[in-house]
């Protein structure tokens, strides 16, 4: 698919914050801009039974319609089946409504990484965006990215989020960084995961050389970035703002339990297996992650701003 569009340099700076149209509450107004060195690309967005049919179409208008460099496909993958008001919305999306899309569909929940690897198998670009179906992609997040990969032959490419919630507004929340460089990158990821995963774009093939998605819960996209680290991946991040992060109160208490510390002691037992940390990085992690898990909600979320925000600013 070719877009005239795509053959001149971008409107408007790259940095900062800008306040335009991010909650998504109406038809954007701005048209598409021209963007030296983009290629096609998709947007991948799960979509379940549990997701608000107004947060995800305005997620969905934020990583189609709103977007100063818009994709040429959005990939929605819906989780098993959905009720009344979501299926309206994926018709929509079928209808063709916010853009080109395709739906692809899984008669019984399966989980995230599931349905995150059948839509990346689907793509038929190179090029494949990460999006959620209740956060809100800054307008200016693909023409951003998309030139940088093609710029610097990257695999990975994120960037900084602000957490938003029902009392927070978007771009007034907590701000959330990680390593910027490839070497920060690597020297990051044996403690924390160094990627904010709504973020991210993908090249498809370098993804599924190393096995794609594979179900760890909560932790599928970690491990991914660790075997494309030990596959030669170029990674970086942006220092941009790229995506509001809805933050509800049951956030930090989902993050938490026995069946999220088993996934994390599997995680860092494969680490040790290649090599990524050694046998006492294994027990310092483990123990740092354990008392995570463990903890309260409240403590939880004050361990997570304090510990994994600090190093992700100071990498």
């Amino acid at each position: 698919m070719t877009d005239p569009a795509r053959s001149a340099p971008p409107v408007g700076g790259g940095g900062g914050e800008p306040s335009i149209g991010r909650t998504g509450d109406e038809a954007p107004a701005r048209h598409a801009v021209r963007v030296e060195g983009a290629e096609p690309f998709a947007v991948l967005m799960p979509l379940w039974a549990k997701d608000r049919p107004d947060r995800a179409w305005q997620a969905i208008v934020s990583a189609t319609e709103a977007q100063q460099l818009r994709p040429d496909l959005l990939i929605l993958t819906v989780d098993g089946p959905l009720p009344a008001p979501l299926e309206a919305l994926v018709e929509r999306v079928e209808a063709g409504v916010h853009g080109p899309a395709t739906v692809l569909r899984h008669s019984a929940h399966r989980g995230v990484a599931a349905a995150l690897q059948d839509g990346l198998e689907s793509s038929p670009y190179e090029l494949v965006a990460r999006a959620d179906a209740d956060d809100l992609c800054r307008p200016e997040r693909f023409a951003l990215q998309i030139p940088r990969m093609r710029r610097d032959r990257l695999d990975l490419l994120g960037g900084a989020m602000r957490e938003f919630s029902d009392r927070i507004a978007p771009g007034e929340g907590p701000l959330r960084t990680r390593p910027l460089t490839h070497a920060e990158i690597t020297a990051y990821l044996p403690r924390h995961s160094p990627f904010h995963h709504p973020t991210m774009v993908l090249r498809r093939s370098t993804v599924l050389a190393v096995g794609g998605y594979r179900n760890l819960p909560l932790l599928e996209d970690y491990w991914l970035w660790e075997r494309m680290m030990l596959g030669g991946a170029r990674m970086a991040n942006l220092p941009d703002v790229l995506v509001d992060y809805r933050v509800d109160e049951h956030l930090f208490a989902r993050r938490g339990g026995w069946r999220l510390f088993t996934s994390d002691l599997r995680l860092q037992r494969r680490f040790v297996r290649d090599r990524v940390t050694t046998p006492a990085g294994f027990l310092r992690n483990l123990g740092e992650r354990g008392v995570y898990r463990l903890a309260p909600g409240w403590a939880r979320r004050l361990a997570y701003r304090r510990f994994v925000e600090h190093d992700g600013r100071t990498a």
